[in-house]
């Protein structure tokens, strides 16, 4: 096990826009390897008051593209006297990781909301490209999550609906995959602010493969008492 390993976020991370605004999605685990360095980390991060990223990929590139960003948009802002719009955020991102795409190996989804467009998401994957969507998945359990939203995501959809949504999402991809877990985070961004959410382990909907067994074949043969031999 090599502790000296990059932290990975070995994520899931997801955005979706819904009917007056956006929710974001993530799990907790950072990984090291095979060795889980922090179980509850935070890959929602603030950029401004009204735009936030999920952050996968390596830990530190992700957190050096958001520390740059928030450093520019807070320019930004001063200079024009108002808030910064998402598509601004997004561009900023979308701009340092493809002028950067050979030394950063980060996945960002912006979302946010703002009084020109409403709510929005955009996906910036590894290599700089940007892409306005109305649901974006990142991460390494994304992989388990694109057939679950081609069937699950609709417009028009209410704030709790996309929340549901999302944290179903995420949910069944910590059941998938093992570079997710810990727990659930959400933001909801809309016209009157921002809201954090916190969902436990605890609280998770779980599936096939973690339901107690019932009337399990292992259950009957361990429950009967061991008949003697006859030679």
């Amino acid at each position: 096990m090599d502790l000296n390993a990059p932290h990975s976020m070995g994520t899931t991370i997801i955005g979706v826009t819904y009917d007056g605004g956006v929710v974001l999605g993530a799990d907790s685990r950072t990984s090291t390897g095979m060795y889980v360095a922090n179980r509850a980390s935070d890959k929602i991060t603030q950029l401004t008051d009204n735009v936030y990223i999920c952050r996968s990929g390596s830990a530190a590139d992700s957190q050096i593209v958001s520390d740059y960003v928030r450093y520019f948009l807070h320019q930004h802002t001063i200079q024009l006297g108002q808030p910064a719009t998402v598509k601004v955020a997004a561009n900023l991102v979308r701009l340092l990781s493809y002028n950067n795409k050979n030394m950063l190996q980060t996945g960002i989804i912006v979302g946010g909301w703002d009084k020109y467009e409403g709510g929005k998401i955009y996906g910036i994957p590894l290599g700089g490209t940007i892409l306005e969507q109305p649901f974006a998945i990142g991460g390494s359990g994304s992989s388990y999550l694109y057939g679950f939203f081609d069937q699950a995501w609709k417009e028009g959809m209410s704030k709790d609906e996309a929340e549901q949504l999302v944290v179903k999402a995420v949910s069944l991809a910590i059941a998938r995959d093992g570079a997710s877990g810990g727990v659930v985070r959400t933001v909801i961004i809309n016209s009157d602010g921002v809201t954090r959410n916190f969902y436990p382990s605890d609280k998770l909907q779980l599936w096939h493969e973690e339901l107690e067994p019932q009337n399990s074949l292992l259950d009957i043969l361990s429950a009967a008492s061991p008949e003697p031999m006859n030679i």
